[in-house]
């Protein structure tokens, strides 16, 4: 049996559905972000960073930075195994204690990634509730989704933010069956808001459990940048709050944060909890020191609500069909993804701007896009430049403006309506 051929005809089918993904060779300068280093073809040249989800450039700032060299200097570079084995390091003790009290919660555990935290949390708390049937949004994340299939417990899918399709299937469920309803504040395709208050009312009416993936707002949002739900108050209503420290926060990792014998019950039943070696001492030290700096300071939420709020206008003016976004997200709609490719290859090879396509499975086919996440130093001289950029690009590769003149969009393509420059550019 020639077991090769099998691979091969598995990446060829993806190239056939031109969805191949290519990962460009970044080298990020500390100081110089959003600017990176970009190797291909035996060169190196300065580009500008345009789809980074180090949302607030913490990953490049002076005391995150420092905290961790000095942790790696004084604990080394490793946990030196799981915590099982190795026990807790200390920096790990002071993240979880800060995680727990940004959300308002008695406990916090953390994992190597935002995607095992949802994985082995959804999965451990579904297999735990007896008969548990979860309830899951239709556009949660694959690492929920992936929760959900390996809790084994039965699921039903509601529509995107539609209560009145989650309160039917919560109704026929009955209030004494268990039952966990999961869902994200911020999905960062579309970049729109979960009807979180809603969703707190409804579980508290029909008995349920609540786990919200704060994962693309946690930092951004909030008075401490707790996320959404600290936004809106509503902290305290949900029972689980997960996220990640690999966005806004600039390092490594994930997390959940609950009572304590949720948590407890997860880190004693989670295989991807038990068997994962820990995060290195210095990953930790420098994301309490993240989170603690985002605690105090507004200034780069400011900033970053305001550069993508200008490039939002910026690009709607110039006629682009910017997708309807409340948050700090920027989808431009393109619809094939053959085109997003080449728009993408074409914005890095030609001016310079790296911007990655996102194609199916990632987005629904037809919804191709290019996802833009302006931060505080995306100055309103680069968001000039990455204006002239797109439109060169739309022009060159015929890529629709959406029509000539005002645009008339079907309700579910949520396009800005844009009036069209007659030159398209």
């Amino acid at each position: 049996m020639n077991y090769q051929r099998f691979f091969e005809e598995a990446i060829d089918q993806i190239h056939a559905e031109r969805r191949y993904r290519v990962f460009a060779d970044l080298e990020r300068i500390v100081g110089k972000f959003p600017r990176a280093i970009w190797r291909a073809n035996g060169k190196a040249e300065e580009i500008t960073v345009w789809c980074s989800n180090d949302y607030l450039g913490m990953g490049q700032h002076p005391d995150v930075v420092d905290a961790m060299q000095k942790a790696a200097g004084n604990m080394g570079t490793g946990a030196g195994g799981t915590r099982n084995i190795s026990g807790n390091n200390h920096p790990l003790v002071e993240l979880e204690l800060e995680l727990a009290d940004l959300h308002g919660k008695e406990a916090g555990l953390v994992f190597t990634s935002g995607f095992v935290s949802n994985e082995a949390a959804i999965s451990t708390i579904a297999r735990l509730l007896p008969n548990c049937l979860i309830l899951s949004d239709e556009l949660n994340h694959a690492s929920m989704i992936e929760g959900v299939r390996r809790s084994g417990a039965e699921k039903k899918i509601f529509r995107h933010n539609d209560v009145a399709h989650l309160e039917s299937l919560l109704q026929a469920a009955g209030r004494e069956r268990a039952k966990l309803i999961v869902f994200e504040s911020v999905y960062s395709m579309d970049g729109d808001i979960a009807p979180i208050e809603a969703i707190a009312d409804l579980a508290e009416k029909y008995n349920a459990m609540t786990y919200i993936d704060e994962v693309h707002a946690v930092g951004m949002y909030g008075p401490r940048g707790g996320g959404i739900t600290e936004r809106e108050g509503l902290a305290h209503r949900i029972d689980i709050i997960e996220g990640t420290l690999a966005k806004a926060f600039g390092t490594l990792g994930g997390y959940i944060t609950g009572t304590r014998e949720v948590i407890d019950a997860v880190r004693s039943y989670a295989p991807g909890f038990i068997f994962t070696t820990a995060l290195p001492p210095a990953i930790a030290a420098a994301t309490t020191a993240s989170i603690r700096h985002l605690k105090n300071s507004q200034a780069e939420r400011d900033a970053q609500q305001r550069q993508a709020t200008h490039a939002k206008q910026v690009l709607a003016d110039a006629g682009l069909p910017v997708m309807e976004s409340p948050t700090h997200i920027v989808p431009i709609l393109v619809g094939d993804p053959e085109l997003c490719k080449m728009a993408s290859d074409r914005l890095l090879g030609v001016h310079g701007l790296y911007i990655q396509p996102i194609n199916y499975p990632t987005v629904p086919r037809g919804t191709e896009r290019l996802r833009i996440t302006p931060t505080p130093f995306h100055t309103d001289e680069l968001i000039a430049e990455l204006k002239l950029a797109l439109v060169e690009t739309w022009n060159a590769l015929g890529i629709p403006y959406r029509g000539a003149g005002h645009t008339e969009v079907a309700q579910s393509d949520r396009i800005i309506p844009l009036l069209v420059p007659k030159s398209g550019g």
